[in-house]
């Protein structure tokens, strides 16, 4: 992490990234701000905002953990980006191959949860997805395909490099 006045910490890199070389090429950028509320189980509430406004919602603890549930939580947020993802990237695929992609569905499970070796908060997902009309051996090697193209599967098995910088603004 790092502030206007130089490190503030240096932690150990969350994953090695050998892209042979070549350097990271963004194609799309979101960028999304949370402000405002309360914190209670270490979860923040408030409000997230896109910078294109498309997303604006209320940020709620989940009833399970003492809040309201008047509002979305991280881990919806997250299952819905990689139920979206793997289903983009599969209906791709399904293109690619002929095959029709409208009746694909993903179905995300996110799990908060505590881990046993530091007691530090993880997160676990299942996804299930269900394909009617293609054979299941077909579904299944272009779900293999899938996993490796979408970027949030490469995500929970790589790692993602990430930059913490804290600001006065």
């Amino acid at each position: 992490m790092t502030g206007e006045d130089g490190p503030v910490d240096d932690p150990p890199p969350i994953a090695s990234h050998d892209n042979g070389g070549a350097a990271f090429a963004p194609i799309y950028s979101a960028r999304v701000t949370v402000t405002g509320g309360a914190s209670a189980h270490g979860r923040a509430t408030g409000r997230a905002l896109s910078s294109d406004g498309a997303l604006d919602l209320d940020l709620r603890t989940p009833e399970e953990l003492g809040g309201d549930a008047t509002g979305t939580n991280p881990e919806q947020l997250f299952a819905a980006g990689f139920a979206a993802s793997l289903h983009g990237a599969l209906a791709l695929l399904a293109r690619r191959h002929a095959l029709n992609p409208a009746p694909i569905t993903v179905d995300a499970v996110v799990a908060l949860g505590r881990d046993p070796a530091d007691d530090g908060y993880e997160l676990r997902a299942d996804l299930v997805v269900h394909w009617p009309g293609v054979a299941r051996e077909t579904a299944a090697v272009l779900l293999a395909k899938a996993a490796e193209l979408c970027p949030y599967s490469r995500m929970t098995r790589r790692g993602i490099p990430v930059t913490i910088t804290l600001t006065e603004k």
